[in-house]
């Protein structure tokens, strides 16, 4: 029981300790949650859990090697996403500075399936960190813990992004009174501008 238990247990805290951070993925499947449609979201979550379970098992299986090996698809991938971060970052921020982005109702307008899903998917797959840490670094760890723990590993690491992506898309509407106010979009988009344009310029630097 303990040879089972303790991998998932540290793949858990593993990958809670990865993913529960500001980072760009996060931010946007916060907003989302905000506006509280079940039918945008739900798509949204299922594709950041099963893109970190593919990545996850991805490392596990020891294609970070072949990720490492190829410097050149890590720079095209950093020069794609960087471009998306900056222009994601700079919508919000003119959607926090012009009050014509808000309803009158003081609710933001939705964001729409097909954007939502193209967005989450460009910020999950386009982000470079992703593959290094998600794949090299989740990887590597897992593929110390021995040839049958590692899958325990992995299976605690994949359920660690299952439960926060839940919690941050379903429970994010929890904050739905304080962001009745206008004034309360125009914070959190300037802060996802700040996070999205920085990350933008991060990864176009390389560091």
């Amino acid at each position: 029981m303990t040879t089972t238990l303790l991998p998932a247990l540290l793949g858990l805290a593993t990958g809670l300790s990865l993913i529960i951070a500001i980072g760009s993925q996060n931010a946007f499947v916060l907003r989302l949650g905000i506006e509280g449609r079940s039918r945008v979201i739900v798509p949204v979550v299922v594709i950041c859990a099963v893109s970190d379970a593919v990545l996850i098992l991805a490392g596990v299986l020891g294609l970070g090697a072949v990720i490492a090996a190829a410097p050149v698809a890590i720079v095209v991938i950093r020069v794609l996403g960087s471009t998306f971060l900056i222009a994601y970052g700079l919508l919000a921020a003119r959607r926090a500075i012009r009050p014509g982005a808000l309803l009158v109702s003081g609710v933001v307008a939705p964001t729409g399936m097909r954007v939502a899903v193209m967005s989450v998917l460009a910020l999950t797959w386009l982000n470079p960190h992703v593959y290094l840490d998600t794949v090299l670094l989740l990887g590597a760890v897992a593929n110390q813990q021995g040839t049958a723990e590692r899958w325990w590993w992995a299976g605690g690491a994949i359920t660690a992004s299952v439960i926060w992506f839940s919690v941050l898309g379903f429970g994010a509407r929890l904050l739905r009174p304080l962001f009745a106010r206008p004034a309360s979009w125009r914070v959190l988009d300037a802060v996802i501008a700040v996070v999205m344009i920085a990350l933008g310029v991060r990864l176009a630097l390389g560091y």
